[in-house]
């Protein structure tokens, strides 16, 4: 698969906070910087707040040149923002996703993901999607649409030009034992989910009944990692980054306070370890589609 916006969301992020420290080095307030440059007020914070879908050019370079930047960084930063403006599929299925998250989702370098009731998004087959989504109470044509854009985002699993990001998933047992659909498409959703677990970026981790409830563990949460990626060829690296998003029936929400960020890392970790190996995972999922046949 190939998806020439790569990096685009992580880039734009990293724009954002590029402009903030460059303005704190500069001396200046946002405030200061958008009356110098006659601007209305709170555009700068818009930016460094990484309020803005598509970054304009020449506003970065009124930044640049009003910041005093030096020639090498300034080249270097509007790499960064011509990365930032590459439009993602995404941005065509507004509707459905009323934030970045699928950005973010493509361009991590390691995805973590533990949902108690559903099976992780990235790993659902197309009957699993339409008999969730029929259930949402949503109408047909955004049911369709959120199908689509689903199956979209699992691509990112497979992907040639690009790394495809390593996913490591705790699924609690009983997201598969739900009676929905067929016998027959339950168990395809078993087989996929075992198909998928052999691939060499993908470690699934079931947490079974007998095993007790995940410590500390109880909210759907998805942890994307980011480290060594080159967003463009501005050098920009982004090292030791994490972002986590907890997801409810209202919507994806990220978490950006630091604290809460790592005790959901945490809490992943220790799901994660008292959960079966993705070799043992494996075996059983073949065991529970065994008893469908």
């Amino acid at each position: 698969m190939s998806d020439d916006a790569y990096g685009a969301t992580i880039a734009k992020l990293l724009l954002s906070r590029k402009l903030t420290d460059l303005r704190l080095a500069a001396g200046y307030t946002a405030n200061h910087v958008c009356d110098m440059l006659n601007w209305g007020r709170g555009k700068v914070g818009r930016f460094e707040a990484n309020q803005w879908k598509r970054p304009e050019m020449s506003d970065i370079r009124d930044l640049l040149r009003f910041y005093g930047v030096d020639e090498t960084e300034a080249r270097e930063t509007e790499e960064l923002a011509i990365q930032a403006r590459v439009r993602p599929w995404w941005r065509d299925y507004q509707d459905i996703f009323d934030n970045e998250f699928p950005g973010f989702e493509a361009d991590a370098t390691r995805i973590r993901v533990f949902t108690p009731l559903v099976i992780p998004g990235l790993l659902q087959t197309a009957d699993y999607i339409d008999a969730l989504m029929r259930s949402s109470g949503k109408p047909p044509a955004w049911r369709r649409r959120a199908a689509e854009a689903r199956l979209r985002r699992q691509l990112i699993l497979a992907r040639e030009d690009n790394p495809p990001p390593v996913l490591e998933a705790v699924i609690a047992e009983a997201s598969l034992l739900y009676r929905w659909g067929s016998r027959a498409e339950r168990w395809d959703q078993l087989m996929q989910l075992a198909a998928i677990g052999a691939r060499r970026n993908v470690h699934l981790h079931l947490q079974r009944f007998s095993d007790g409830p995940p410590p500390g563990m109880f909210s759907a949460v998805q942890i994307f990692d980011y480290s060594g990626i080159s967003p463009g060829h501005s050098g920009e690296k982004c090292a030791k980054l994490s972002l986590v998003f907890t997801e409810t029936d209202h919507g994806i929400q990220e978490v950006s306070d630091k604290e809460y960020v790592s005790s959901y890392v945490e809490a992943f970790d220790r799901a994660m370890d008292a959960a079966l190996e993705p070799h043992d995972t494996g075996q059983y999922l073949k065991q529970l589609a065994e008893r469908l046949e």
